[in-house]
């Protein structure tokens, strides 16, 4: 090899380490600058809900810690999975987050035949927020006052009475399922485009019943217009004392929690998602933010690592499947 050759080569293996030296350091360097801009939070749901409650309570705090806006926006459809799709495909740099929830991180992996995204491939888990209990609410005006009346009243008209749902897939929709599987009546589904519009038909009486989270009915059930009969939690909800639990109400084995999660695009660097965590954790740690998020959505804080929440989805996912098979419960 000729000096002339040698020089050549050495010059490039200089320019490959340089190469390989500003790719490993990019990342980091990406993540050091974090956050230089505003950060969205999609949320899977319509406005006012309790998946958007809790992006823009924590979402606030948030904003105080890293120095930028966090703006929430709203993508509902298809049990989450709208939101979730978009989100799946967003640049992983840490300025799109999803606010995950029950549905949309374990429910829909089988619920959907061609769901647009992978809950666990697609994702880094960021924390777990927190668990809510629904309640089944039914119209005021529907000649029953308690589970067991309601349990009658269904098998006298079998496979006559419907029941609605903030959407297909929800953990409000395969609550029904469960129900109407519990109790051995055919029931119809009746999906809406989020809990406002559900809520609403119910206390109408264009749908006798409805299981959603307390926030959701909350101002129908003191306007007089929706009872609620049973919380689906194992035990009973501070927010509502008075009211049972599905357990206690006669109907055993029926327990179902939704729990809602923050997660970022997969490839989001480890520093982004160590930070976030950490902010989220203290955030909820927050007097102002236990209280909101309790007292409105009857909610038990939590806050985790991203392990704890990946471990929480591995139980959850198949947990779901088993139920869907058994319900013969579909979105598609």
């Amino acid at each position: 090899m000729t000096q002339w050759q040698r020089t050549l080569v050495r010059g490039a293996l200089a320019l490959s380490a340089l190469a390989a030296g500003i790719a490993t350091t990019a990342p980091a360097y990406a993540a050091d600058k974090w956050p230089s801009k505003p950060i969205t939070w999609v949320v899977p749901f319509a406005a006012g809900g309790s998946t958007d409650i809790v992006a823009r309570s924590i979402g606030q705090e948030l904003s105080r810690a890293l120095g930028q806006p966090v703006v929430v926006e709203n993508r509902p459809g298809a049990a989450g999975a709208v939101g979730a799709g978009y989100v799946a495909r967003a640049k992983p740099d840490g300025y799109t987050l999803f606010g995950g929830t029950i549905s949309t991180h374990a429910i829909n992996a089988s619920l959907y035949k061609n769901l647009s995204y992978d809950p666990v491939k697609d994702f880094e888990p960021v924390s777990l927020v927190g668990y809510v209990p629904n309640v089944l609410m039914v119209n005021a005006d529907l000649p029953v006052k308690t589970v067991q009346e309601l349990i009658a009243y269904a098998k006298k008209q079998p496979g006559k009475l419907s029941f609605a749902s903030s959407g297909a897939g929800t953990s409000t929709h395969l609550a029904g399922e469960l129900f109407a599987d519990l109790i051995h009546v055919p029931m119809t589904h009746v999906p809406y485009k989020g809990s406002p519009q559900a809520v609403q038909d119910v206390a109408a009486g264009l749908v006798p019943f409805l299981f959603d989270q307390l926030t959701a009915g909350d101002a129908m059930i003191r306007a007089g217009r929706l009872r609620p009969l049973a919380v689906t939690s194992p035990k009973r909800s501070a927010l509502l004392p008075n009211v049972p639990t599905m357990a206690e109400a006669g109907v055993s084995g029926f327990e179902m929690v939704s729990w809602q999660a923050l997660y970022a695009p997969h490839g989001t660097p480890r520093a982004i998602v160590d930070r976030l965590n950490a902010e989220v954790v203290r955030a909820l740690k927050q007097p102002a933010v236990q209280e909101r998020l309790s007292k409105s959505l009857g909610m038990e804080v939590v806050g985790s690592s991203p392990e704890e929440l990946a471990a929480l989805m591995s139980k959850e996912i198949p947990r779901w499947a088993a139920l869907v098979k058994k319900s013969g419960a579909s979105a598609e």
